[in-house]
């Protein structure tokens, strides 16, 4: 696999971190960096704590992490997580939300490991 293929996988935008990265090598390193980034660990943890101070702000990270890498569903979906708390409380609708931004980053997960898979 590619890592425009494992873009489309993912339905993140590939031309828009191929101009921001510049070359396909950059773009898999920062990829593969953010497979570690502890934050959506911590945004899962901060929710099911009911911690909105922390969920907000991890959900704020994952935002801004996303759309550096153009991985749009993600960033996308962060960003409505992280305005729903905005007010400093889980709303109920944040439930939802959550759900998606769940399915982004496990859509994103798999295929980072498609991608590592295919280059052993």
């Amino acid at each position: 696999m590619t890592i425009r293929e494992c873009y489309e996988q993912m339905g993140a935008d590939y031309e828009d971190v191929k101009r921001r990265l510049a070359s396909d090598e950059r773009i898999e390193k920062f990829f593969l960096m953010f497979t570690r980034d502890p934050s959506y660990n911590e945004l899962v943890s901060a929710m099911e704590a009911g911690d909105a101070a922390t969920a907000f702000r991890m959900a704020h990270t994952l935002k801004g992490v996303a759309g550096n890498l153009s991985l749009s569903e993600l960033g996308k979906a962060s960003s409505e997580l992280c305005e729903s708390m905005r007010a400093g409380s889980i709303p109920p609708e944040a439930a939802e939300l959550y759900a998606r931004v769940k399915e982004c980053y496990e859509r994103a997960m798999a295929a980072a490991e498609a991608l590592k898979q295919g280059r052993q």
